[in-house]
């Protein structure tokens, strides 16, 4: 996955929410602080998240805008958020890895296949989530392609 995707700056580790809006939100203002998307993709996320839970199993959720939030979209690009100690997504859902996502035209397909295909791997959730830099994110999602 290129690094212009995902880089060290696009991931935060070790972070602690209360709730699941404060986690889109911070997951989706590192998508909006490089210049991935506009602000108001967050909002998108949010209402994503109220129509279907992006929760996916195993302690992840993947966050993403509606449909029509494409135009917010300046440049294809992933945030991954690590929550060690869990948030709560609703339903008894926990989540400790929260991958937002910024797909510009079709990449977000792509992006999601490489993402599920990483994600499959129950023993590559818990090397995101024990993570201690950001680099060994990037190098489990870089063993996909």
């Amino acid at each position: 996955m290129a690094n212009e995707i995902l880089s060290v700056t696009n991931i935060k580790l070790n972070q602690a929410f209360s709730n699941k809006e404060e986690a889109i939100r911070f997951t989706g203002k590192i998508l909006v602080d490089n210049g991935h998307v506009e602000a108001g993709y967050i909002e998108k996320m949010l209402e994503r998240e109220q129509l279907t839970s992006t929760f996916m199993g195993n302690n992840v959720a993947i966050p993403h805008g509606t449909e029509d939030a494409r135009d917010l979209v300046q440049k294809t690009g992933l945030s991954v958020v690590t929550v060690p100690s869990g948030v709560d997504f609703g339903d008894g859902n926990v989540v400790k890895v929260l991958i937002g996502i910024a797909g510009k035209g079709d990449d977000h397909l792509e992006i999601l296949s490489n993402i599920a295909i990483v994600l499959s791997e129950e023993e590559n959730i818990e090397k995101i989530v024990n993570a201690s830099t950001e680099e060994e994110i990037i190098s489990i999602f870089e063993e996909v392609n």
